[in-house]
């Protein structure tokens, strides 16, 4: 059984216990249990050994039930917050009344919470991705800050496998086109799959197609666009103003940000060692819910036992993530 004592109590129930049941004098018994004798005499005179409430029997506040009704009915009705609450019910029905007071009245009658009372608005639900072999995956380009030892900030490029969540980075000075394809060449080469789609958005670095005064379609001689015919990759961009297309690699970016709000990076080469390491520990021990509670490498294991063929190299763990 649970007891709870005061936090200041200077018996337990066991001793009260032995308290009530010794025929000693109160200061004999005092003085054995290393108590006051107004400590015995108390226990001796209690039917119980339990504590009693702590609760007021009485409660402190100057409002009277019909008034505490009305002030509840206001904080419900005109959602105000406590100060502005405090204004109308000193004005108009009690000048006497505390804020802590009120706070207290509001709490007694489950309104305190002012967030609670207010109608949530419903979200609008994005459907979920189209279910694809793995072999499809989605690039974007982050920001990171610039660090005291650096001229310039610095990019992120991340690519995301759909069925997988794979997640491959690189970080370069710029995000030009050069090194959009060099990003391409590593990834390529790095991803134990063939890789069959990529999608991205409409980033000088990916695309020649403009919009606004200047909007084209796609020339297909873009850098980035030979580079996937090289490698028989399908390039497909989302459509304008529409990131929620590639919100499967935004949802990751949310993850990095997270990262660099929590950490300090003593350099640029600190936080770049971070990234990596990050990407390493998601990749191989952080388990997806949308994975059924699998890390993206096993999920990728269990891909290339179900059909090898989608991969040009088996998927196996490194070291260094847990360093």
């Amino acid at each position: 059984m649970l007891v709870r004592l005061h936090r200041q109590a200077t018996t337990t129930p066991k001793i009260r216990a032995a308290i009530k049941a010794s025929a000693d004098p109160a200061w004999m018994v005092g003085e054995s249990f290393g108590i006051s004798e107004q400590t015995v005499l108390k226990w001796r005179h209690r039917d119980s050994v339990e504590d009693r409430s702590h609760t007021p029997h009485r409660l402190q506040t100057t409002l009277t039930p019909a008034q505490e009704v009305v002030a509840v009915a206001l904080r419900k009705t005109l959602l105000v917050s406590l100060d502005d609450l405090l204004a109308v019910v000193r004005e108009f029905l009690n000048p006497n009344v505390s804020r802590s007071g009120l706070d207290r009245c509001l709490r007694r009658h489950g309104v305190g919470n002012l967030r609670d009372l207010k109608v949530k608005e419903a979200r609008p639900k994005h459907s979920a991705f189209k279910a694809y072999a793995p072999g499809y995956l989605h690039i974007d380009v982050k920001y990171l800050p610039q660090m005291a030892d650096q001229t310039s900030r610095r990019y992120l490029f991340v690519a995301i496998d759909r069925a997988t969540r794979w997640v491959f980075i690189g970080i370069y000075s710029n995000k030009t086109a050069a090194n959009a394809r060099r990003f391409l060449r590593d990834l390529e080469r790095a991803c134990p799959l063939h890789i069959r789609t990529i999608l991205t958005d409409n980033g000088k670095e990916f695309t020649d197609r403009l919009f606004g005064l200047r909007k084209r379609a796609a020339t297909g001689k873009h850098e980035f666009d030979t580079l996937c015919t090289e490698l028989g990759i399908d390039h497909r961009l989302t459509p304008p103003q529409s990131p929620q297309t590639n919100g499967m690699v935004e949802r990751f970016n949310g993850r990095i940000e997270d990262v660099l709000q929590s950490h300090h990076f003593r350099s640029g080469e600190d936080l770049n060692a971070t990234m990596h390491r990050y990407v390493l520990l998601y990749n191989q021990q952080l388990p997806q819910s949308v994975l059924q509670s699998r890390t993206p490498l096993q999920a990728m294991k269990d891909w290339h036992k179900l059909k090898p063929e989608l991969f040009k190299k088996n998927p196996y763990y490194l070291t260094g993530c847990d360093k």
